[in-house]
């Protein structure tokens, strides 16, 4: 079984450790997320951290991303693990990228992947790490890489009457906010930005999001729309809707030029439900 542990609390993870009793754990990224739940970033590295505490107490196996400070750190006097990213690692790949998506090299042998963004070359590690451990081979790999295409609103590109939309409406926080937004800069071609609320975030939300709109306007986008209160709040320049409901009707009667259109939000903000009224 695979579990994916949830949490905006500390202890949270513990409890679900206790419930399933992991063999194996991976801890994707330490993010910027659900601030307010946790206490602040730090609170976010103590709560995730308690996957690690749980599988030392029961000598169980962690996968290490080796270029993440954070996990190297929590895990340096830890063993069994497994690692991946630098080239001493257990496993080590390449990243390299065709038309938006990204794919990984092994010594001599490639995968491309469905999927945007440097972020997911580091999931792609993760997975292909796990997937040597237990016996594949890269070929194996290869075909599972090759034939997975997105379609839960997670890095999801999708091509509609000459547009490419990058729909990643699933959930935000100014990490993974950041990351699209520096992955979407590379587009050729005008570039359009939807981006929502990131919840959750408690005293930093003013903060983080003036952050992202900052980033944004570095970037150069040809338009930046804001949706949800606390975009609202902050944005003196752009474009900005209260809800997902409000810029439809806007979109309804006007026409969004650019080749290129990101929605990234939170999943509160259910910014996928624009997408049907931009042509």
């Amino acid at each position: 079984a695979v579990v994916e542990m949830g949490a905006n609390h500390q202890k949270e993870i513990e409890l679900l450790c206790k419930i399933a009793k992991p063999n194996y754990g991976y801890i994707t990224n330490f993010g910027k997320a659900h601030l307010e739940g946790f206490g602040g970033f730090e609170g976010v590295i103590k709560g995730k951290s308690e996957l690690y505490d749980y599988l030392k107490t029961a000598e169980q196996t962690i996968l290490v991303n080796e270029n993440d400070p954070i996990q190297t750190e929590k895990t340096a006097d830890y063993s069994p693990k497994i690692t991946f990213g630098k080239e001493n690692s257990d496993y080590y790949f390449e990243e390299f990228s065709k038309d938006h998506f990204v794919g990984l090299s092994f010594k001599e042998d490639k995968a491309q992947s469905k999927l945007t963004g440097s972020y997911n070359f580091t999931n792609l590690c993760a997975a292909a790490s796990l997937g040597f451990h237990f016996g594949l081979n890269f070929s194996q790999i290869k075909t599972a890489i090759e034939n997975y295409t997105p379609t839960n609103m997670r890095s999801q590109i999708l091509e509609r009457n000459g547009k490419t939309f990058v729909l990643d409406t699933y959930n935000a926080n100014p990490s993974s906010m950041a990351e699209s937004l520096r992955n979407f800069s590379t587009f050729e071609g005008p570039k359009t930005i939807i981006i929502g609320d990131m919840l959750e975030l408690g005293e930093e939300s003013d903060v983080e999001h003036q952050n992202i709109l900052y980033l944004a306007e570095s970037l150069g986008f040809d338009k930046i729309i804001t949706v949800g209160k606390y975009f609202k709040k902050v944005n003196e320049h752009f474009e900005s809707y209260e809800n997902s409901e409000e810029l439809s009707q806007v979109l309804k009667g006007r026409k969004i030029k650019s080749k290129n259109i990101l929605l990234k939000a939170s999943r509160g903000i259910a910014l996928e439900k624009v997408l049907e009224f931009i042509d």
